[in-house]
């Protein structure tokens, strides 16, 4: 489990295809510093397994699911992505719940600064719209983040120079493509109740 807490942001050193999955060679410093092979890594929220750890960087293989439902697919040397380790069970949430498993790819509508701050639109899957709450969370690239307003297909959110400065939002352009997770929580309570609505409508029909 994540928190959606930013620790470092790292690079894309080396792509290559191996068989099925591609491998990806991160360069991670400080991120790496205690971790082994088999450890788990968020890159761009996406919850990856270093297969090698070495050099400052690690070596991770992503399936075809991963390189199909995230922007990892596109991932070419040279792009910064946003790292994060598990949370410890003594450390502290202080983000949200991440769990490392996109829902989906957004796209970025607009990034504009206003004053000190800078508001972030993202569309999102229609489907989405139930999980997504005013002032609830959502991960963006793997950053914990607040919804401040809804659209009909789309999110704004205020992002604080803090996150522009630690983060790889600050290299997001309109029509950008971002990682999307949003609250498991939510995620748990539309499946419980999606069973009880069915059924409701059918009676009311």
């Amino acid at each position: 489990m994540f928190t959606g807490i930013i620790e470092a942001v790292g690079e894309i050193v080396d792509v290559r295809d191996t068989g099925e999955f591609r491998r990806v060679r991160i360069a991670a410093p400080g991120v790496v510093v205690d971790a082994e092979a088999g450890a788990s890594i968020a890159a761009d929220g996406v919850c990856i397994t270093a297969t090698e750890v070495r050099d400052g960087g690690f070596a991770a293989d992503l399936s075809r699911e991963t390189l199909d439902r995230t922007t990892l697919g596109a991932a070419r040397p040279g792009r910064k992505v946003n790292l994060e380790r598990p949370l410890r069970a003594d450390g502290r949430l202080g983000g949200h719940i991440v769990q490392g498993h996109v829902d989906g790819i957004g796209r970025i509508r607009r990034f504009d600064r206003a004053g000190d701050d800078w508001t972030l639109e993202v569309a999102v899957p229609p489907a989405a719209a139930p999980r997504l709450v005013w002032k609830g969370s959502i991960a963006v690239d793997g950053v914990s983040l607040t919804v401040a307003a809804l659209g009909a297909e789309s999110v704004s959110i205020a992002v604080i120079p803090y996150t522009m400065e630690h983060t790889n939002l600050a290299d997001r352009r309109p029509g950008d493509a971002v990682n999307l997770e949003f609250d498991v929580l939510a995620k748990y309570v539309e499946r419980l109740v999606t069973p009880y609505i069915e059924r409701l409508r059918g009676e009311a029909s």
